[in-house]
C-alpha cells in the first residue's frame, strides 16, 4: 500500500537506482599505487565511468529543458511571487523535517520546526511570507531522512550522479524516496485521488530550486577545469555540513535531496552541539 500511495516517486527513484547501480560493469578499476589508491578511495566514486555519462545525459536535459524553463520562470513570474512560492513548499515539508529532527533527538530544532509551521501557516498567509524568521527570528533549517541515516550510522556508499536528480549516493536516494512517501500530504492527495496535484507540487519544487541554482551553476561550471569533478566535491561537502548541522560555505548543488532553505548561502542554525559527521 505504501508503494501505491506514491508511485511516481518510488518508479523515477528506482529506475535511477537501477541505472546507476546495476553498471558495475563501468566501474572504475583501483589503482595499485597506495597513494593512488588512497586519493581513488578519497573522492569515493567508483561508478566515475558511468556516472560520467549520467551526467553527460542530465546536461543534455537540462539545457534543452529544466533550464530554460526555470529561467523563463524567473523572467514572468514577479520575485515577490517566486519568494512566496519557495516559502510557501518550504513549509509544506515542515512535517517531514519534523519528523527527521525528531528521529535525530533534535529536540529542540523540532521546536523550532512547529513553530515556524504554526507562525507561517496562520499569519504567514499559508506560508507565503516568513513571518516565523523576519518577525520571531526562528530562521529555517532543512532536514532529510538520508541525513537521519548518516547520524544512525548508515555510511554513504558510492557516489552517483542521477539525471535531473543530480549529484547522489544510494543513502540519500534511499532517504529522498522515504520522505517521498512518508509526506502527509502526499497520503492525503493520494487517499482523496488527487495524484495530480502531487505531480503538480514536485514540478513546482523543481522548477522552484532549480530557479534558485541558475546563477550558482553557471558561476561552478565557467570556473571549473572539470565541472563534473567539481560539483561532486561540492555536494560532498555540502552533505557533511548538513548532516554535521554546520552553516555551510558550499552552494546547494543537488535540487531534490533536502530543497534548502536558501540553495546559494548557509541554510543551517548552529546548535549548541553539532552531530557526528559520518
Amino acid at each position: 500500500m505504501i508503494v501505491a500511495l506514491c508511485r511516481p516517486q518510488w518508479k523515477s527513484l528506482t529506475l535511477a537506482v537501477l541505472l546507476s547501480t546495476g553498471l558495475l560493469a563501468g566501474c572504475a578499476t583501483a589503482p595499485e599505487d597506495p597513494q593512488a589508491r588512497a586519493d581513488f578511495e578519497a573522492v569515493n566514486d567508483p561508478l566515475e565511468p558511468v556516472n560520467r555519462a549520467l551526467f553527460q545525459l542530465h546536461q543534455v536535459i537540462d539545457n534543452f529543458l529544466l533550464k530554460p524553463v526555470a529561467f523563463g520562470y524567473t523572467i514572468f513570474v514577479p520575485q515577490p511571487l517566486q519568494t512566496g512560492v519557495h516559502n510557501a513548499l518550504l513549509n509544506l515539508r515542515a512535517p517531514i523535517i519534523l519528523a527527521n529532527d525528531l528521529l535525530q533527538g533534535e529536540t529542540g530544532r523540532a521546536g523550532d520546526t512547529v513553530q515556524r509551521f504554526a507562525i507561517n501557516s496562520t499569519v504567514g498567509v499559508l506560508g507565503l511570507y516568513d513571518a516565523a524568521d523576519k518577525w520571531f527570528d526562528i530562521a529555517p533549517h532543512t532536514e532529510d531522512f538520508g541525513q537521519t541515516l548518516a547520524v544512525w550510522g548508515v555510511g554513504e556508499g558510492p557516489y552517483l550522479f542521477i539525471p535531473v536528480i543530480g549529484p547522489s549516493n544510494p543513502r540519500d536516494l534511499a532517504g529522498l524516496a522515504v520522505d517521498s512517501v512518508a509526506d502527509p500530504l502526499n497520503w492525503y492527495l493520494h487517499n482523496t485521488h488527487r495524484d495530480g496535484w502531487i505531480y503538480a507540487r514536485m514540478g513546482l519544487a523543481g522548477v522552484d530550486t532549480r530557479a534558485g541554482l541558475l546563477d550558482t551553476l553557471d558561476n561552478l561550471e565557467r570556473t571549473s577545469l572539470d565541472y563534473y569533478v567539481t560539483l561532486r566535491s561540492v555536494y560532498r561537502q555540502r552533505r557533511a555540513d548538513e548532516i554535521s548541522n554546520r552553516r555551510s560555505a558550499s552552494p546547494s548543488v543537488s535540487p531534490t535531496v533536502s530543497q534548502s532553505a536558501d540553495a546559494d548561502g548557509a541554510i543551517e542554525t548552529q546548535p549548541a552541539e553539532t552531530k557526528p559527521s559520518r
